[in-house]
């Protein structure tokens, strides 16, 4: 089973993808196998997860072709100076022992560096053929506004956090109405939603796991991405088995209704303003 492909752009981004945070060494590895087995074609990876290398062990074990793969990473909020961009960006490719990547991010805006300087950069590392495409990460409403009217070059995906619990609308809105992508990380809530008597409910009508319940909520939004991480096999391919059923209408608004003013988990220092709900 493979996922189908969110268009947005220029970019064709397959809708599941396999988030490897936390997942280090072999088990990031064997994840990565494994997801690609299972039939995932979007892998993404981070220079701040320390895990790159692995991740492109994992890609090179598969057997895949590299043209059959849809590869992110992103730069860390310290280095988005023009030249640190351009530096990190290498370094992800020399260690993730590709040519380039499918896209590549601002993992996080920073207010001290200026987003002009660091899109221009963007830019450049499109240009030079580091990435095929580019994007941002955790940017609210205002700052990818900013971004979009700063690029010389299409930004194609904003990844965030995204869950049920988490209204994101009007980032929603901000991302359909430039185009973009919306890629959802922490899609399960940290598995905190897998225990939701909603979720429970509408799982076993569609003899489904809670989980997959989840990500099809997310994918069943137009231009929306899900990224859950896993590296326990089965459970990476449960998470892929999710474009056999559809939610209704009354169903995906009953999962949207679970959202509640204290629904962000992802909430560090330097995180930026962010939009509050509608």
């Amino acid at each position: 089973m493979t996922a189908p492909l969110v268009e947005a752009n220029g970019a064709a981004i397959p809708a599941l993808g396999l988030g490897t945070w936390e997942a280090t060494d072999d088990s990031c590895i064997a994840a990565v196998q494994w997801a690609i087995e299972a039939g995932y074609r979007h892998i993404d990876t981070a220079a701040r997860y320390g895990n790159e290398e692995a991740v492109g062990q994992g890609i090179r074990a598969s057997g895949i072709r590299r043209d059959e793969l849809f590869v992110t990473t992103k730069v860390w909020y310290e280095d988005l100076s023009e030249s640190n961009v351009l530096r990190s960006a290498e370094a992800s490719l020399r260690r993730l022992g590709l040519d380039n990547v499918d896209l590549l991010l601002i993992h996080w805006p920073n207010a001290n560096i200026p987003l002009k300087e660091t899109i221009k950069a963007l830019g450049r590392a499109k240009r030079d053929g580091l990435t095929r495409h580019i994007g941002v990460s955790n940017f609210p409403v205002a700052l990818l506004d900013e971004a979009v009217a700063r690029s010389d070059e299409p930004l194609v995906a904003n990844q965030c956090e995204y869950h049920p619990y988490l209204d994101q609308s009007k980032v929603l809105e901000a991302c359909r109405r430039h185009g973009l992508a919306f890629t959802s990380y922490c899609p399960l809530g940290r598995g905190q939603l897998l225990s939701e008597r909603t979720v429970l409910e509408i799982a076993e009508r569609h003899g489904k796991t809670p989980a997959q319940v989840v990500l099809r909520w997310h994918v069943q939004q137009p231009g929306v991405v899900a990224i859950p991480k896993s590296t326990n096999r089965e459970r990476i391919a449960e998470n892929i088995a999710i474009f056999d059923f559809t939610l209704d209408e009354d169903e995906m608004a009953r999962i949207h209704a679970l959202a509640r003013p204290d629904g962000r988990m992802i909430d560090p220092s330097w995180a930026p303003a962010w939009d509050k709900a509608a």
